[in-house]
């Protein structure tokens, strides 16, 4: 079989597809006339095809050809054909997006399978495949945890043993660039994820479980992990594999012309991994302040713009700094922040990490933040427990915090605000919603849309502490003990609308117009999907009325 994963329809505009494909060997791809050769990475092989001269809101079947022999659609799958559907004048002002995290591959093992639960995003692929095109989303966004580098499933752990080159390398986590390949090929490979991501565009942003858990946490763990003697190829790999499976997808095909370290891979005379081992090097480090790679993208669907933040590797913290994104990245973001207000009437922000946690939560992770700069005892305990309890949400970098909370109050306050801002995230195995009020009113509805998982367990003790996260006596409880602690007063409130919803769950924007709402799903036992939460995101802005929410607590 000559097509070894894919095709992966990513980035869609009025004219334009990309088409990512891993192939067995060295070979031409041909997607509707449009061809291209394959690049080598490490002995594997990808192409990107750029597929030009289509018509604005159209819907086009297509296959895939590997050297001239029909390879896609699979010879015996049952699902419709794969299309293109083009962006154009008439969807431009209406909108479904389709957004969730953490998605754990199905094992193969039945008790690990029995306790991750129903795959939430099959059962949104196997529903698809039964609806006609024009009720398909426009788009999927994928926040982060696509693959879990340091938690196989037990047949990935088998396939480990015996094929280490060294012992030093962990026996439960990949390290090499074949072993991430691995890992993909896992993920994507289920014939209802085949499917759907051959279908709907899909934009791509990592979180740490793609590297590893608590990647980029703070100076001491960067510091903590650089002595480990196979730490280098780790990173290495995975920034690479990154790279080639979910960022270049996320460009348009004018960026993609215009990076020279693509042009320079598929250009490259056989294996290209000595150059992407240095664009992995230049991604990771720091250089005057700032990171070497920006992994930040953004999309426009119509009159609705995204803009996806790599709050994960983007992080700096040399020179003493503590940043979730750089000031360089911050001046792009306010850019494209700022660039919306002219025509587009929803900004959706993309971050693996919630911009607003439950406010119990977001105030230990500021006090801890606090705690952890002071030298001594006292700031050696608050480091190994921001580690050992995840305590590095964007509430952990005060700094970028109320940086990002100001450019999204300027934004929602102009004039020619946009009807919402929405910034949507994964990351913390519950979902929820959360209305945000300024000091002075805005003009956009603003909210934090967070949908996790998609695929993974729950363990049943971190329930009670996201439902006392959300506690308004609590709440209040532990901002002032943050204000005692040294904490700035913050520049909004928040309220919960929705939540806080656990298990596997998808989740998707509608969007009409001016009008939005958010509605979340949940796979029952028979592997059907129920909506468990369906809100109403506009109508509320300058206002004191809560939005209208309906919700099942799980």
């Amino acid at each position: 079989m000559s097509l070894v994963l894919g095709p992966v329809l990513r980035h869609v505009d009025d004219t334009t597809a990309l088409i990512w494909v891993q192939t067995t060997n060295a070979a031409e791809v041909e997607v509707l006339g449009c061809t291209t050769r394959t690049f080598e990475v490490h002995g594997c092989h990808y192409a990107v095809v750029v597929v030009t001269g289509l018509t604005p809101d159209s819907t086009t079947p297509y296959e895939v050809s590997v050297d001239g022999s029909r390879v896609w659609p699979l010879p015996d799958s049952s699902f419709p054909p794969s299309v293109i559907r083009t962006r154009g004048p008439s969807r431009a002002d209406r909108h479904r997006v389709v957004f969730g995290s953490c998605r754990f591959p199905r094992s193969n093992d039945p008790a690990l399978d029995a306790k991750l639960g129903v795959d939430a995003l099959d059962s949104y692929a196997v529903r698809l495949a039964q609806q006609p095109d024009d009720e398909w989303p426009d788009a999927l966004l994928l926040l982060g945890d696509q693959v879990y580098a340091d938690e196989l499933t037990p047949h990935a752990r088998r396939n480990l043993a015996g094929r280490r080159r060294s012992a030093e390398h962990p026996e439960d986590e990949v390290v090499s660039f074949d072993e991430y390949e691995s890992l993909y090929r896992h993920a994507w490979g289920d014939p209802e994820i085949r499917w759907i991501l051959s279908t709907i565009p899909t934009a791509m942003i990592f979180d740490d479980h793609d590297i590893r858990d608590d990647w980029n946490t703070s100076a001491a763990w960067r510091e903590a992990i650089n002595t480990e003697p196979w730490w280098r190829e780790r990173i290495r790999a995975g920034l690479v594999s990154y790279w080639v499976y979910q960022h270049l997808g996320n460009l348009s095909p004018t960026a993609l012309e215009a990076d020279p370290d693509f042009q320079q891979a598929v250009a490259a005379d056989g294996d290209c991994w000595p150059q992407l081992v240095e664009l992995a090097d230049r991604a990771d480090s720091e250089v005057d302040g700032r990171k070497g790679l920006r992994f930040s993208f953004r999309w426009d669907l119509g009159r609705s713009r995204l803009i996806m933040i790599d709050s994960r590797n983007g992080r700096v913290f040399g020179d003493g700094a503590r940043k979730m994104l750089s000031d360089k990245e911050f001046d792009w973001l306010d850019e494209q922040m700022h660039d919306a207000l002219d025509g587009v009437d929803h900004l959706l922000l993309g971050s693996s990490l919630p911009w607003l946690l439950p406010p119990v939560l977001g105030n230990a992770e500021t006090v801890n933040e606090i705690a952890a700069q002071q030298t001594g005892r006292r700031g050696r305990l608050a480091e190994k427990l921001r580690q050992a309890l995840d305590l590095e949400h964007w509430a952990a970098f005060e700094d970028s915090f109320t940086r990002l909370s100001a450019l999204i109050r300027d934004v929602a306050s102009h004039p020619s605000a946009p009807s919402t801002v929405s910034v949507l995230s994964g990351d913390v195995h519950h979902s929820y919603t959360a209305r945000v009020d300024f000091a002075t009113p805005a003009k956009s509805d603003v909210y934090q849309l967070v949908c996790s998982p998609v695929h993974n367990h729950v363990p049943p003790f971190i329930k009670p502490a996201f439902i006392a996260g959300w506690s308004p006596l609590l709440g209040r409880l532990t901002d002032r003990w943050a204000r005692r602690r040294g904490a700035p007063d913050r520049p909004m409130s928040w309220t919960k609308t929705t939540g806080p919803l656990f298990g596997n769950t998808i989740a998707r924007l509608e969007i009409a117009g001016a009008e939005a709402q958010a509605v979340f799903e949940q796979p029952r036992d028979d592997e059907q999907l129920t909506v468990v939460a369906d809100i109403a995101l506009t109508g509320h802005s300058g206002s004191d009325v809560s939005p209208t929410a309906t919700s099942t607590y799980s």
